[in-house]
């Protein structure tokens, strides 16, 4: 069962040949069965130890792997969403998430290092901030057959460089969210006008990544419970001047969860793997400062605990339930679970790579190691007995299967893989060796 895992594993590994020279896919294989075995710290010298290749081969060019190979990460994830879209029903949207995410990094010479908020130590009233690297990522939000949640697939990357670190290069600096935007057309050029469904947060939504926005793509976010609407222009043509782009003001989200003149309604939501029932008032507005022109559905939400009182959403797609926006916003929260397993299970802001190239390749390629891996154990693998977890009587409760049990499961199939032995290469695995059989004779034969 462990060899059918590891076949199915490698031959998942050959979908990324194309992005690859002949050398760079035999360093690929070392690398990522290397840093997939590596428990605590990774590095590029670990994956070698890991693999048994460390004085069998030079440690060198597995570092040229990362700072001067001809690889583009762009294209590596473009060939790991073509896999995604196996397990997305056809006609239906595709969910993605877009985000930041911090690593701590500290060192001289290392490229686009910066300060940056620290947001996982940061609180309301004290903000910590902390040198590396900020990342904005865009990852595929899927549901997965071992678990009752959606995991967050990450599939593109960019890093994002303060502007002192853009300064000091003589470099434009572009923010987190021209990032965002580039991110988002990169990805509306793979999916052939298919709609994308993309959940952000309130830092996300604003007119640098809603402006221009393709038509297939509906943004599912949070604002400001003072932001300001309006209703749509009138029809009737003004005389003189060019047409209006706003209507009369409609009142603020904050007024309308005060106004008793309006009840507040209910609904059942699943959010955050609970079902609940949801009391919210909406409205159909222009939010024109970060969305244009176009009409919105707005939901605001009661918030029974703490002191926020109320938060507020919206799609800008106006013909969608009221359900489906909280769900899909909600599901933005994966992705944060995403960045928690990169970076305390799969390491990825453990790499001392200082280049430019190396700094720009190694975390995507941490993280499509994530997406290939999860790719990997929903296929079948979920239900091996290589994918069983630790016996723990104290954790009766658990329901389905995490990253951590997706990593163990990949571990104990890839640790009798010798990377350098052409005999354990695609073509071999693909037919397992079968046992030498006795002849009428007596004498041993081997079978075809």
């Amino acid at each position: 069962m462990a060899y059918d895992c590891l076949r199915t594993l490698i031959a998942a590994l050959e979908a990324l040949r194309p992005a690859f020279t002949r050398p760079g896919f035999d360093n690929l294989l070392v690398v990522f069965a290397g840093w997939v075995l590596t428990n605590g710290p990774h590095a590029v010298t670990q994956t070698l130890v890991a693999t048994s290749v460390a004085g069998r081969r030079h440690h060198e060019a597995f570092h040229r792997f990362f700072s001067r190979g001809t690889w583009d990460p762009d294209e590596v994830g473009r060939l790991v969403f073509c896999w995604i879209l196996k397990h997305v029903p056809y006609g239906a949207a595709i969910r993605v998430a877009i985000d930041d995410t911090f690593a701590s990094k500290k060192g001289p010479d290392v490229f686009g290092i910066g300060s940056h908020l620290d947001a996982v130590r940061s609180t309301r009233r004290q903000k910590i901030f902390a040198f590396g690297h900020c990342w904005v990522v865009l990852a595929v939000v899927l549901p997965m057959p071992f678990s009752s949640r959606t995991f967050a697939l990450p599939v593109l990357f960019r890093l994002y460089r303060t502007v002192k670190s853009c300064t000091r290069s003589g470099q434009q600096h572009r923010k987190k969210t021209e990032l965002a935007r580039e991110l988002l057309n990169v990805f509306t050029s793979w999916v052939a006008g298919r709609r994308v469904e993309l959940a952000a947060d309130c830092a996300y939504c604003n007119d640098t990544v809603t402006r221009g926005l393709p038509a297939n793509v509906v943004l599912f976010g949070a604002m400001r419970p003072d932001a300001v609407l309006t209703a749509l222009p009138s029809k009737r043509l003004r005389k003189g001047g060019r047409p209006s782009k706003r209507g009369r003001p409609v009142a603020k989200p904050e007024v309308i969860a005060k106004d008793g003149r309006r009840p507040w309604l209910s609904c059942e939501a699943t959010l955050y793997g609970a079902r609940r029932t949801v009391h919210y008032k909406t409205v159909d507005a222009q939010w024109y400062r970060a969305c244009g022109t176009g009409l919105l559905r707005i939901v605001i939400v009661k918030v029974e605990n703490g002191a926020i009182g109320i938060r507020v959403f919206f799609s800008t797609d106006a013909s969608v339930s009221v359900p489906v926006i909280l769900e899909t916003y909600a599901g933005r929260w994966s992705i944060e679970v995403c960045f928690r397993n990169l970076k305390q299970l799969l390491g990825f802001g453990d790499s001392s790579a200082r280049k430019r190239a190396a700094v720009e390749r190694t975390a995507p390629f941490v993280g499509i190691t994530y997406t290939i891996l999860m790719l990997w154990f929903a296929e079948g693998v979920h239900q091996t007995a290589i994918a069983t977890p630790p016996l723990r009587p104290w954790y009766s409760h658990k329901s389905g299967l995490c990253f951590a049990d997706v990593l163990r499961a990949a571990q104990r199939a890839l640790t009798p893989l010798d990377v350098l032995d052409p005999r354990r290469s695609l073509a071999n695995l693909r037919r397992r060796e079968r046992p030498p059989r006795r002849t009428g004779k007596g004498r041993l034969r081997r079978a075809a």
